[in-house]
């Protein structure tokens, strides 16, 4: 191989996995168990950032219940503490940087 060829390659790998950690998604289904702690599973961010839980009712974002720090890449089992046992629907929110990357809408079992 040349080095032309090395370097092409190199920067072609590079973006390549830089494109793979760009994404911000829930991996988890849509229901979670009731409780003062919602387990969220798998969260991958492409950035530090924060996940957020609110109240969430008729498609309406209520009030929020709590909150977890994300660092950047996957996220295994992450919990989020609400206080209180949280027995209504929920949505989720990913910011990184300050800004909405993702939100689910869960049911609560």
């Amino acid at each position: 191989m040349t080095i032309k060829t090395l370097i092409l390659a190199a920067a072609a790998a590079s973006i390549t996995a830089s494109a793979s950690v760009a994404d911000t998604y829930f991996q988890k289904g849509r229901t979670l168990d009731a409780g003062s702690t919602l387990d969220l599973g798998l969260i991958t961010a492409e950035g530090n950032g924060v996940v957020a839980i609110y109240d969430y009712h008729r498609g309406e974002r209520g009030a929020l219940l709590g909150t977890e720090q994300l660092s950047a890449g996957a996220n295994t089992d992450v919990r989020v503490k609400t206080g209180l046992p949280t027995k209504r629907d929920v949505i989720a929110v990913i910011s990184v940087d300050g800004q909405e990357k993702a939100a689910k809408d869960f049911v609560v079992n």
